[in-house]
């Protein structure tokens, strides 16, 4: 019978790193599309939030940076595009 032992071994091994690949990468995947997504709509106007929590319009999109203006003064900041979390508005949304 160790054959039958060892190829339940095997059986159980591959469906654990299945099990694994389901809950962990796929998700993960799904949420990097959806981001990637979001970064290359993104366009001068829009109303965004940097993932340390900065809230600004975009006034500028460059090669892999976009400039918010933030605050009463609208102070400009460059941000890399993976540092924007989230778009609160869409520009010309009410």
């Amino acid at each position: 019978m160790p054959e039958g032992n060892s190829i339940w071994s095997i059986v159980s091994i591959v469906a654990i790193f299945g099990i694994m690949y389901a809950v962990l990468i796929i998700p993960q995947r799904r949420q990097k599309k959806k981001k990637d997504e979001m970064l290359n709509t993104l366009q001068e106007g829009d109303t965004v939030e940097s993932i340390g929590g900065i809230v600004g319009v975009v006034i500028n999109i460059g090669d892999g940076e976009v400039t918010i203006a933030s605050g009463v003064d609208k102070t400009k900041l460059v941000f890399r595009k993976g540092a924007i979390g989230n778009v609160v508005k869409k520009a010309g949304d009410e």
